[in-house]
């Protein structure tokens, strides 16, 4: 079971401030959205809690099931179950995704995965995601389309199985069935006590991955929170007409 709770955080990059005792509470076993125009803080957010250190944290707490992650690296945090899905995922030339998932997988476990189960989990979940099996030797997202690259950021979560999960725009490039298909490998994960943040800019991805509660962002704070009808008001006029 996690809990992520952020309290009161002020961050800042290059003497810039991007969050502004930005405050938000997800528990277990919830999905939370988070909207807002560019520039509003979002992958700021994301960032900060995955230890990111561009961003300085000026005040405020993240607790993760209780404790304070800050200080930690984003490796130390990574162990604990945090996980990021990148906007603009990194190539990798001479590491196979197969070699990567495992020695992230072992990383975070200290112990042994055997090549058998291994492989077995891994095609499992590469057939849910419909991605060729030939993927496991191509160099980590060296070549791969937008779309490919985004199946491989799932492919990664379902293979590590975290506990508290943040999309970063993972529907940015999709196309529709892409969409539904990435969707579908989140919903996978769904009832097992992950807290999950769900960033994006667009309704269309909330209409696969149903979130709890939908917040709206702007100028590094929460200005309003609410349910699916938000996104409708927010796709109908816009942010200038869903402020508090």
């Amino acid at each position: 079971m996690s809990v992520l709770d952020i309290r009161k955080l002020t961050v800042s990059v290059e003497s810039k401030t991007v969050l502004c005792e930005f405050s938000l509470i997800i528990p277990s076993g919830e999905v939370h959205a988070l909207m807002g125009p560019n520039g509003a803080g979002k992958s700021s957010l994301a960032n900060t809690i995955a230890g990111h250190p561009h961003y300085k944290i000026e005040s405020g707490d993240i607790l993760f099931d209780g404790k304070s992650v800050i200080g930690l690296s984003p490796d130390e945090r990574a162990r604990l179950g945090i996980f990021l899905s990148f906007q603009h995922p990194a190539e990798l030339s001479g590491v196979s995704v197969a070699n990567f998932i495992r020695a992230a997988i072992q990383a975070r476990s200290d112990g042994h995965i055997s090549a058998t189960e291994f492989y077995k989990q891994l095609y499992e979940c590469m057939d849910l995601l419909h991605m060729d099996r030939s993927f496991t030797s191509r160099s980590m997202n060296v070549g791969f389309s937008g779309g490919e690259k985004k199946r491989f950021e799932i492919l990664q979560m379902l293979m590590l199985r975290p506990t508290c999960i943040l999309l970063d725009e993972i529907d940015s490039g999709l196309d529709i069935d892409a969409l539904k298909i990435v969707a579908e490998g989140f919903n996978s994960l769904r009832g097992g006590g992950i807290s999950a943040l769900v960033i994006t800019h667009y309704g269309r991805l909330l209409r696969h991955i149903v979130p709890d509660v939908v917040h709206i962002i702007e100028n590094g704070r929460i200005t309003r929170s609410g349910d699916l009808e938000l996104v409708d008001s927010l796709e109908e006029g816009g942010y200038q007409n869903v402020k508090t």
